[in-house]
């Protein structure tokens, strides 16, 4: 299996979230439920990433799974 991950889309996705809950985003790029996790990664070395909404608004999830900050978008989709 690979150790590189399929590149959902190269920008964030913007979405809106709520204060105290947990989201997993999909570390693998294979979910069909961008940016969060669908089971897609079973079979392989990805995990999803857990992330709990300090606050409600907009979070930018990093689209092309390449973010040093993941699951926070980093700018490293402009160097794909």
């Amino acid at each position: 299996m690979s150790d590189t991950p399929v590149i959902a889309q190269k920008e964030p996705y913007a979405v809106e979230v709520t204060e105290g809950k947990t989201y997993f985003w999909c570390a693998c790029g294979k979910s069909s439920k961008q940016p969060f996790c669908d089971g897609s990664h079973k079979g392989s070395d990805f995990e999803p990433v857990k992330f709990t909404a300090e606050k409600t608004g907009k979070v930018f999830f990093c689209g092309c799974k390449h973010s040093a900050k993941a699951p926070r978008c980093d700018g490293s989709h402009s160097k794909l």
